[in-house]
């Protein structure tokens, strides 16, 4: 196992076989790193997505320290000595790969004139081409006002006086525009900085902007934004098939903080071939009752991958109207519980029943996108097999263990929810795990440690409605900044019976140079 820590730093020596040696050395660790991040990498998104993911931020952490001190090293080394005293590395000191510069991004021609005669002779000189070298660069906020001015006009003849309407605003009150309202949307809720430190950061680039009046501004967005949120809600529940998940999320309270919840249900049909586009929308709520998810599923009916919480059961009774929804539980849950057993307890048992779920989750990475058919016909005649086995395996290894037995549990927690785990062997359209919604909630898991909402109910509401925009946005490939400030922009005289062509995945069409990177 590589060390965790990165050592401090040698003083580099002054021979050159042992500089050599050190810097192979440094190349190799920084390889090993690198290979080592491209497989936890792999295998965070894969079928066990809680596999090393704090050693994976500690081994970034690693690499990045390591190629900054090479970097150090080695333009230290190049300013203290001369241009022929530095020799040659032979290619042992291993630079990260340079990669192309964005092609989106636009360009600047910055032209250094040659000499305009010969420097030997004094002769004209004539162009023979050029050499291009490309640097990024960055171009910092710049603020401006914008000033709406309306001529007032005078008939000569009749002394009539006219004047142009005024213009629309993106929100009612305030003078903030579509693009400074979209910054302060997305600071909040994508780069999850809260309004006090948006306030600081404003300030100190001479804007003096108070959390008061970011917070006016933040509700009167959302409360414009809020006709988009509702087609967003109706095209998720148009789905035949859903992703449904919860978090806690901390909400401030009189005397202490209390935990909320965020739910969130995702329409993405792209694993079968679906030509929906995908979408997610956030509920929340003050705590976590069963009544919650009955009152944002009502009505709707279909297949859904979820957790195994118990608030969902009534969902699945067969006298529910207008007709129960069919329970889909999610293998990684499954699997996880063995590989906590395996990982900690090195339990063999366990270590069996993860590669077999594995053998699974294999066969689903070769046929995601394929049509359900497709996806049916090889999974009856591939998966089919193996999942008997391992049904008739645990149960063999069940009976063999105490009831108090960890293992045991583990077993007992996909056997008890078997016919519903072994339908995807029927359907096409289902998929092995809830990795949908998970990821729908894994920005917020990442805010957690940045903010708390403001005291009330109604900031998780609020919250609830803008990631619904934001993570659609993110599922559609669109630029959440962007859109936000194309909507806001556009809502205040956009006709409400076509509000379609504002949805992330019609808006993209209009203007595809919004693509997220």
């Amino acid at each position: 196992m590589l060390a965790l820590m990165t050592p401090t730093p040698a003083p580099l020596p002054d021979d050159i076989s042992a500089l050599k040696a050190m810097v192979a050395a440094r190349d190799q660790v920084i390889e090993a790193l690198k290979l080592t991040i491209s497989k936890l990498q792999q295998a965070r998104y894969g079928a066990s997505s809680e596999r090393g993911r704090k050693l994976l931020d500690q081994l970034e952490l690693q690499l990045a320290e390591l190629q900054e001190s090479a970097a150090q090293d080695e333009v230290a080394t190049a300013i203290a000595a001369p241009a022929e005293a530095v020799p040659a590395m032979d290619g042992a000191f291993l630079k990260p790969a340079r990669r192309a510069l964005p092609e989106h991004l636009p360009r600047e021609r910055l032209v250094h004139p040659g000499a305009s005669q010969c420097p030997c002779c004094g002769g004209r000189l004539r162009k023979l081409g050029e050499d291009v070298t490309e640097t990024l660069e960055y171009v910092p906020a710049r603020w401006k006002v914008i000033q709406h001015v309306r001529e007032k006009l005078a008939c000569r003849a009749c002394e009539t006086i006219t004047q142009a309407p005024a213009p629309f605003h993106p929100i009612a009150r305030g003078r903030a525009g579509p693009q400074l309202l979209a910054q302060i949307l997305f600071g909040k809720y994508r780069a999850h900085l809260p309004l006090n430190r948006q306030s600081e950061i404003y300030a100190s680039e001479g804007v003096d902007l108070s959390v008061s009046t970011l917070a006016d501004w933040v509700g009167a967005a959302a409360a414009s934004l809020m006709p988009l949120v509702d087609a967003i809600r109706d095209h998720v529940f148009a789905a035949e098939r859903l992703h449904s998940d919860d978090t806690p999320v901390p909400v401030l309270a009189k005397t202490k903080t209390r935990l909320g919840r965020l739910w969130t249900y995702v329409r993405d049909d792209r694993p079968f071939g679906g030509q929906a586009p995908p979408a997610a929308v956030f509920f929340y709520s003050c705590d976590r009752a069963r009544e919650h998810p009955q009152r944002h599923l009502a009505g709707w009916s279909g297949l859904m991958q979820a957790d195994a919480y118990a608030g969902y059961a009534e969902l699945y009774e067969a006298a529910r109207k207008p007709a129960p929804i069919v329970e889909l539980p999610c293998w990684s849950h499954a699997r996880r519980k063995f590989y906590e057993l395996a990982t900690l307890g090195k339990a063999p048992i366990a270590i069996e029943a993860v590669r077999r779920i594995d053998e699974l989750f294999a066969i689903e990475r070769e046929i995601n996108g394929l049509a359900p058919d497709v996806r049916l016909a090889i999974r009856q005649d591939r998966s089919r097999p193996l999942v008997t086995d391992l049904e008739a395996w645990l149960r063999a290894e069940r009976a063999k263990l105490s009831s108090k037995n960890p293992t045991a549990k583990a077993i007992q927690y996909s056997l008890k929810r078997w016919t519903a785990m072994i339908r995807f062997l029927g359907d096409g359209r289902i998929c092995l795990s809830n990795n949908a919604a998970e990821r729908a909630l894994r920005g917020i898991a990442v805010g957690r440690h940045n903010w708390t909402f403001a005291g009330s109910d109604r900031g998780g509401e609020r919250a609830a409605a803008i990631y619904t925009l934001i993570e659609t946005c993110k599922l559609n490939d669109v630029d959440p900044r962007a859109w936000l400030a194309d909507a806001l922009a556009r809502l205040p005289d956009h006709p409400a019976s076509r509000i379609e062509e504002l949805l992330p995945w019609n808006w993209k069409r209009q203007k595809p140079e919004a693509i997220a990177a």
